[in-house]
């Protein structure tokens, strides 16, 4: 069987959640982390599901594939998460064949974010890409499919103010600080995590806050210190986490563990205000936190509620990025069409390949075209034949008027 089978756009599908009607906390139980995604891709074949690759997310949880039934896609991705699939079911939306690639082609332009343009997203749709490559679960369709997504996304980002400006989840927790902490010079800041998240949000933090009072951690030290190194900040190792969270005014989680890092036991007994802000999905950081007096706690659905002039300046971009998003879409679908004719093309390749070398061909008169190199002679007919299919989209038709022309020079 052929790695790469002419795809059926009907069986293209994507079923997943999405902030528009989750919270964080059913969001994180249906997170995919590395190594449940390898599981998945071990299992997709199981599954009965052939090229598929997964977005996993602050905003979402999305399995996109080749299958005859969504339901395929549901079973795999949830056979590796702790949300239920009934849970799964009730709250997933399913897309399939066009409206699933129009679908795609909007959360990689940023229009299905939960903070409008956020482009964090094409470098989490490139990971993926390359993670599920790796393992042979991207083949023709899919890899023309994502390479089309990230063109259309590029060109949005070069020729619209759709990305403009620095608002994204990381910019955001550094203006929420901004609007509600005072005297923010003397302030003690603690960042867990120093992960692409956590990277960006230590850039941010180090842009826009009037403070140096900063300490960087993370499980493997290396990343924390390359990091301060760059900044000029200090780290902490991980052992001392607790006197690190006593002794900090304000603390960002940008962690990537499946469980809670910071627990309610762990800010109980230590006086004073503090602001902390979870950029984890699932929550790094334990929910009844938030029910201390002396504690603000506040996580990626807080921080995407807030509004300012940039944001109403992308939605105004709005349109220039959808006409784009057209432009390439239409151009995967021509493209898609064309594969479909592949066969009869091949076909007909083999059949004049044949009639050059036949008595029939050696017997045509002397004045015919024949130094025309045979290979030359052929491709032309077949730009020709697949010229004509793809305008008044036939195909048998032309089969015989192939053969003609080739016999006729």
């Amino acid at each position: 069987m052929s790695k790469n089978p002419i795809t059926d756009l009907s069986n293209f599908f994507v079923t997943g959640i999405n902030y528009k009607k989750t919270d964080t906390g059913i969001r994180g139980s249906f997170a995919i982390g590395p190594e449940q995604y390898e599981n998945i891709l071990n299992l997709a074949a199981h599954f009965e599901v052939r090229d598929l690759f997964i977005l996993s997310t602050c905003n979402r949880s999305e399995i996109y594939g080749i299958a005859e039934h969504p339901d395929h896609l549901a079973n795999l991705l949830c056979s590796q998460t702790k949300g239920s699939k009934e849970l799964f079911n009730e709250l997933a939306y399913q897309k399939r064949g066009l409206d699933a690639l129009q679908h795609l082609f909007d959360v990689g332009a940023g229009l299905d974010s939960q903070i409008l343009g956020d482009y964090e997203i094409v470098g989490q749709i490139r990971m993926a890409m390359k993670f599920a490559k790796e393992k042979g679960y991207i083949h023709t369709f899919m890899e023309r499919t994502l390479n089309q997504v990230l063109q259309s996304s590029k060109e949005i980002k070069n020729n619209t103010a759709l990305s403009d400006g620095t608002v994204s989840v990381a910019f955001a927790a550094v203006q929420y600080i901004r609007e509600n902490i005072r005297s923010l010079k003397n302030k003690r800041i603690l960042l867990l995590g120093t992960g692409k998240i956590g990277t960006i949000t230590c850039k941010n933090l180090v842009d826009y806050l009037p403070t140096s009072h900063i300490t960087l951690m993370n499980r493997t030290p290396e990343k924390a210190e390359h990091l301060a190194t760059a900044f000029d900040l200090r780290t902490a190792s991980i052992e001392f986490l607790p006197a690190e969270i006593k002794s900090a005014d304000i603390i960002l989680v940008a962690t990537n563990a499946t469980e809670p890092i910071i627990h309610f036991n762990d800010l109980e007994y230590h006086p004073g205000k503090k602001l902390i802000i979870d950029l984890s999905i699932p929550c790094n950081v334990e929910k009844a936190v938030s029910e201390l007096p002396d504690v603000t706690l506040m996580d990626v659905d807080g921080l995407s509620k807030l509004k300012d002039e940039t944001l109403l300046r992308r939605a105004a971009e709005v349109p220039k990025a959808r006409k784009i998003i057209q432009s390439h879409l239409n151009e995967l679908l021509e493209w898609h069409e064309m594969r479909k004719h592949v066969p009869v093309l091949k076909l007909v390749k083999t059949k004049l390949q044949e009639i050059h070398g036949s008595r029939l061909f050696e017997q045509l008169p002397a004045d015919k075209p024949s130094s025309i190199h045979r290979d030359q002679k052929i491709q032309r007919v077949l730009n020709g034949m697949a010229s004509k299919m793809r305008r008044e989209n036939q195909r048998g038709c032309y089969y015989i008027e192939a053969i003609n022309e080739f016999i006729a020079g």
